[in-house]
């Protein structure tokens, strides 16, 4: 993860930043920004510390309604506070796993679809209409699917491997990102 976010550039969710013609573009475009890479693998440490059914349906509930709210951005359609609710996303996901928040797991469904729609939103209107858009949809899915399931296997490796200091790690963790969700919010960083 520190890989990830050392090698990634600040906010990049913003409309109209960066190019999104074709599948390699949308593929690198979650992972070349700190804060798609902080939410995606929060979602991942968020289901992870959940577990049973929750590892494959949470990030899968995030995954489906990006993918509503791209549609909804694609369409032209008017949302209001995308960045905001992109960066709250950052917060809330991050709180989240640093209390260690032991929700139900529709709830935590709805938590993680909700600030998903903002993320999909932004991109879905930056798309072009044409097969390139489409294309650059499928490499950006593929891309957060790889950063939840690498939220996933932190957690789920931490819980194993380390044990109670594991799961102290992943709360820390968790803090940390909530703190820089709260630096890129305010415009600190």
């Amino acid at each position: 993860m520190a890989m990830l976010v050392a090698s990634s550039s600040t906010a990049s969710a913003h409309v109209g930043v960066g190019d999104t013609s074709g599948f390699a573009h949308g593929f690198w475009h979650p992972i070349g920004g700190v804060d798609h890479v902080l939410t995606m693998v929060m979602v991942g440490l968020l289901a992870a510390q959940l577990g049973g059914r929750a590892l494959c349906l949470v990030p899968a509930a995030f995954v489906s309604v990006m993918a509503i709210g791209g549609a909804v951005g694609f369409a032209g359609i008017p949302a209001p506070f995308v960045e905001l609710g992109i960066g709250l996303s950052i917060i809330a996901f991050g709180t989240a796993v640093a209390l260690g928040f032991k929700i139900m797991i529709p709830a935590a469904m709805a938590l993680v679809g909700f600030f998903a729609f903002f993320h999909g939103y932004a991109h879905g209107a930056e798309m072009p209409e044409n097969v390139a858009g489409l294309a650059y949809g499928a490499g950006f899915a593929i891309a957060t699917v790889l950063l939840h399931a690498s939220g996933l296997a932190l957690g789920l490796g931490m819980a194993s491997k380390a044990g109670p200091r594991g799961e102290t790690l992943v709360r820390l963790a968790g803090a940390i990102v909530a703190v820089a969700g709260g630096a890129l919010v305010t415009g600190v960083i």
